[in-house]
């Protein structure tokens, strides 16, 4: 299918990014994949290669370039190869929209050189236990000290992608209790410092997928936070986190797209190769169907993931679209990807292929960055019901 949301400069990118995976990541994924987690010097190494960079301003030490497509590649190709970047994903999808949107100059001079160079990996802790999708519903407070040069921190986070190497952590907590018409009010974005006193990693936690993706519970005991690491304005959390859903559910649509994509790839070589009954599988009528239904599925979601990736680079992708985004995609790859599994047989069902790690891995698309059913709700919402 023809596309038009790649040019020159981005498939430059994708064989360097193509390369690096073939001679960094392919050989050991399964050592990570058996360790939980990617090791903390991998992440030197894709700060050496500029992907932390590309959309830091120069002054930094980035590349300056306003644009998601050089995200989207990295999306296509580790899917393509079946691997992931571990939990470095939320380095760049979540926690820089947050520092170029609220942080002031001193705080970007501080913080953009080392996030560049992958010396210091942030993540974001918004969930807690008991209150999921409920953001408005956290108990975690951060208190201002009386003589006014720092807030004390007290609460729990779970579900924290990138939490255990994190070295800084965008903290929601509560700074007022909410208003009676408005529970969204008194929540700010704290940049903490993992090395504080009374912050800790709990359970790294052992997931169904995402095996390479460290995630983990935190914790927060009189945590001290200065006063010059509040990001944005206090109370005004829960706005700026509205602001950033976007291109989440935009990155977790593509990321999809991409998961389903190589799923009829892996699923395609395979049955060329698999001879049963005297001939390959790839024969079958029934093969021949099942992958032509997953190819028509996979080109309409391309369609739908490019679609929000150019409306994300112009600045107009709106809650709504993004959520149909995700919705359509992360369905989309569930069916194909289960399809295509099925087209293993028994060996689809064995981590050692990459469709078993892809199945497990895609589950949670319909759950994180908010649910299928909180992207109903938003459609919904958006169509006047």
């Amino acid at each position: 299918m023809r596309r038009t949301v790649f040019n020159e400069d981005h498939e430059a990118f994708r064989e360097t990014i193509r390369a690096f995976i073939a001679a960094e990541v392919v050989p050991v994924y399964d050592e990570w994949f058996a360790a939980g987690q990617a090791p903390r010097e991998f992440y030197h190494k894709l700060g050496e290669l500029g992907v932390f960079g590309i959309e830091v301003d120069e002054e930094y030490g980035g590349a300056g370039i306003d644009s998601h497509k050089y995200e989207a590649v990295i999306y296509e190709e580790t899917a393509r190869a079946g691997v992931s970047f571990g939990g470095s994903g939320v380095h760049t999808l979540l926690g820089l929209p947050y520092i170029k949107m609220l942080a002031t100059d001193e705080q970007k001079k501080r913080w953009l050189p080392k996030f560049t160079t992958g010396e210091e990996m942030w993540a974001l802790a918004m969930t807690e236990p008991g209150t999921g999708s409920d953001v408005a519903g956290m108990k975690t407070t951060a208190k201002l000290s009386e003589d006014g040069t720092h807030y004390v921190l007290n609460g729990a986070k779970t579900f924290i992608t990138g939490g255990v190497h994190a070295d800084r952590v965008i903290v929601c907590a509560r700074t007022s209790a909410p208003r009676e018409d408005d529970r969204r009010f008194g929540i700010s974005l704290f940049a903490v410092d993992t090395k504080s006193a009374g912050y800790s990693v709990g359970r790294k936690l052992d997931k169904l997928g995402l095996k390479v993706s460290d995630t983990a519970e935190l914790a927060f005991v009189d945590v001290k936070v200065p006063v010059d690491d509040l990001l944005g304005e206090e109370n005004k959390g829960f706005g700026y986190l509205g602001t950033n859903l976007a291109s989440e559910r935009w990155g977790i649509a593509f990321g999809a797209y991409a998961q389903a994509a190589a799923a009829v790839r892996f699923a395609k070589s395979y049955v060329q190769d698999r001879t049963v009954f005297g001939k390959t599988v790839a024969s079958f009528q029934n093969t021949k169907f099942e992958l032509a239904a997953c190819q028509a599925e996979v080109d309409a979601a391309q369609a739908v993931a490019d679609r929000a990736l150019e409306a994300l680079d112009a600045g107009e992708l709106t809650a709504a679209e993004a959520a149909s985004a995700k919705l359509f995609c992360t369905e989309v790859a569930h069916r194909v990807i289960d399809r295509c599994l099925q087209l293993h047989g028994g060996y689809g069902f064995m981590n050692e292929y990459p469709i078993a790690r892809l199945y497990a891995d895609n589950r949670v698309n319909r759950i994180y960055g908010g649910t299928s059913e909180v992207m109903k709700s938003i459609i919904a919402k958006s169509m006047g019901l």
